[in-house]
């Protein structure tokens, strides 16, 4: 049994649900748990000890939303679902406000939304994108990547926050 307790404090699904139990005593036991989640406590405990291959998507959502865990989607998004593995996806480990707002302003500085402004609107004004350009548009598309991660971890804090979870990250 000690095996399978240490296995379960590296699971995602057991982690979020851990944090929870600090707002809702009734999620400090996998009976109290499975009971709001409509599942058995042995199908959660095989969720929470990976001894599920693919969790429903659906009790993925459900646990994410009773657990107050947005980053229990981003987890299952970005190593679990196929199609999410091949996205960019945000960090499933909540950072802090701070680092991740720094981040999204970083890439926000007005210089480089202006530069890159610029390039978008020279390569594509003719309507054609040629061999020449393909370089800059690299550039650009890295640049909005990077945007995009950034405001999606930073929509996981807020969604988190609003929704009464801790405010340290």
């Amino acid at each position: 049994m000690g095996r399978d307790a240490a296995k379960a404090c590296e699971n995602q699904c057991f982690r979020c649900r851990k944090e929870a139990a600090k707002h809702n005593d009734k999620l400090g036991s996998r009976e109290g748990a499975a009971e709001l989640l409509g599942i058995s406590v042995s199908s959660l405990a095989d969720y929470e000890l990976g001894n599920t291959k693919v969790i429903p998507v659906d009790k993925v959502v459900l646990m994410a939303d009773i657990y107050n865990a947005p980053e229990l989607m981003a987890w299952y998004c970005s190593s679990e679902c196929l199609i999410g593995k091949s996205l960019e996806m945000p960090s499933p480990e909540i950072a802090s406000v701070e680092r991740t707002t720094m981040k999204l302003l970083k890439q926000l500085r007005q210089g480089d939304i202006e530069q890159v402004k610029e390039k978008l609107i020279d390569i594509t004004a003719d309507g054609i994108i040629s061999k020449d350009e393909w370089a800059d548009l690299t550039e650009i598309l890295d640049y909005l990547d990077g945007l995009i991660r950034a405001a999606r971890e930073l929509k996981l804090i807020g969604s988190k926050l609003l929704n009464g979870g801790a405010d340290d990250g």
